[in-house]
């Protein structure tokens, strides 16, 4: 057994020991669901990047960058300004709503808002999506242990499966809030240490710049590779398309959001988290480059990351800096794993099953909600090919369904449960039409995923604008229904 397999084992063990430890600090569902909303800037911050800094934004935006070079900046610079709207405009609304109203989850807002059909619809649609990035964070971390110690991917998903439903299941957002403080502080330390170190073994700079032109063979492929819009609009502009939106709803950092003590700490917390995310966006591209310079042949990009570290990096180091990695895909792991088991308790159980049940019984519920879904998420991992096909999913799924419904119900004085519906299943049937007869290219700049989402505006434009006025109802009647 390897040094680099024993590290990461020790240190999986530590994470467990951990979440369990913290797990005392639960005495009730609110407390595992929104960290009993006393979550400080520090907390906040903590948990929200250790979250958005997962297999797609190290792994795979690393593989991207192996491929198309500092144009991976776009990937998770991306997702960066997508979370910084959040803490600005949408994040602070949706506090204030959910405290007001003791909701737990994304799509109880929606409910609260529209419908309890939209909020069946947007489940059912969120269920599918965070599977497959669950099942996205399972293959890097497989990636990350077949580098290190030839583990085959099914046992490297299985192993990171149940590390993750160990700590997650403990604790829930109380104890993931403690632990990825931790993991946090271990995987920026050790990926900004990783960039000047690869260079250095390159180097330097200039020299690693020779070495990629040597292997493209051209002086035009290689400035490409060096600019931060080499890759094309197009690309860019497909994945701001989906990601800027996702950032700005997606349900689990919603949730997150949902867990603050106020609003200034969302404004606060948040706000931190997009310009960590600005930051470390430069470090995937830039690893991407170092490994494509000494590694030009490598069969699959997203191995790019985990080779190099254990190739370009002194002995300590790599061991560092893959327990920063693998500490990177637990996090992202747990944060979507929680995020699952919460809606399906939430959104499944108790609004359909259950609606009376106790915090005692919410709480068990919420626990076997997050291994059976860790279950089901390791069974897929197994099966899909890719990090950033499975993350694609999800994304997708995210900033077509739910960015104009979100927005619309935010910022518009009437209750359009006809018009999210219908805007919902406009855009998912746009998307899916437009990929089937462009192969997936879009049309001009706009991809299919933004066409999709111009489709649920258009369609939410003309119900305001034809459709009659509702008004809002009351929030006391509200809340009788969410009770």
């Amino acid at each position: 057994m390897n040094i680099y397999l024993i590290a990461l084992l020790l240190y999986s063990i530590f994470l467990m020991a951990l979440g369990i430890v913290m797990s005392r600090r639960v005495k009730n569902s609110a407390d595992y669901l929104v960290a009993g909303r006393s979550l400080g800037t520090t907390r906040l911050f903590a948990t929200f990047l250790a979250a958005n800094i997962g297999a797609g934004s190290t792994v795979g935006a690393t593989g991207l960058g192996y491929r198309m070079g500092m144009s991976a900046w776009w990937w998770v610079g991306s997702a960066c300004i997508g979370t910084f709207l959040l803490s600005q405009f949408l994040g602070p609304k949706l506090w204030t709503i959910a405290k007001e109203h003791g909701l737990a989850t994304l799509q109880d807002y929606l409910e609260f808002r529209y419908s309890k059909a939209v909020k069946v619809v947007i489940s059912l649609l969120f269920w599918f999506g965070a599977l497959a990035i669950l099942a996205g964070q399972l293959i890097a971390i497989s990636w990350i242990l077949n580098t290190v110690a030839g583990i085959p991917k099914w046992q490297g998903c299985l192993i990171g499966g149940v590390v993750a439903i160990v700590y997650c299941t403990a604790g829930g957002m109380m104890s993931s809030s403690f632990v990825n403080m931790f993991e946090l502080a271990v995987t920026m330390s050790g990926l900004l240490l990783a960039v000047p170190f690869a260079l250095r073994a390159l180097g330097g700079w200039s020299h690693m710049h020779d070495m990629v032109l040597a292997n493209t063979g051209s002086a035009e492929k290689t400035a490409a590779l060096f600019s931060i819009t080499g890759a094309g609009a197009h690309q860019l502009l497909a994945w701001i398309a989906i990601l800027v939106p996702s950032f700005m709803v997606s349900p689990g950092l919603v949730q997150k959001v949902y867990g603050a003590r106020d609003v200034k700490t969302v404004r606060r917390g948040v706000g931190l988290n997009s310009l960590g995310q600005a930051i470390f966006a430069f470090v995937p591209p830039v690893l991407g480059l170092c490994a494509f310079a000494a590694m030009p042949h490598l069969a699959n990009p997203e191995l790019a990351l985990p080779t190099a570290m254990k190739s370009l990096l002194p002995e300590w180091l790599g061991v560092w800096t893959l327990a920063s990695i693998f500490s990177a895909e637990l996090s992202a792991t747990d944060a979507i794993l929680f995020m699952l088991s919460t809606s399906l308790a939430v959104d499944l159980y108790k609004t359909f099953l259950n609606p009376g049940v106790t915090q005692q019984k919410m709480l068990w519920v919420s626990r076997m909600a997050s291994i059976g879904a860790g279950i089901v998420g390791i069974l897929l991992a197994m099966i899909l090919p890719s990090i950033i096909q499975a993350v694609s999913i999800f994304y997708g799924l995210i900033a077509v369904a739910l960015f104009v419904p979100v927005l619309a119900g935010l910022y518009s004085k009437r209750v359009l449960s006809a018009a999210a519906l219908s805007s919902i299943f406009a855009a998912l049937t746009a998307t899916v039409v437009t990929i089937r007869l462009t192969h997936g290219a879009g049309v001009g700049v706009l991809s299919p995923q933004a066409i999709g989402i111009a489709t649920a505006a258009i369609v939410m434009i003309g119900f305001r604008i034809f459709a009659p006025s509702v008004p809002v109802p009351k929030a006391s009647s509200m809340e009788e229904t969410l009770s």
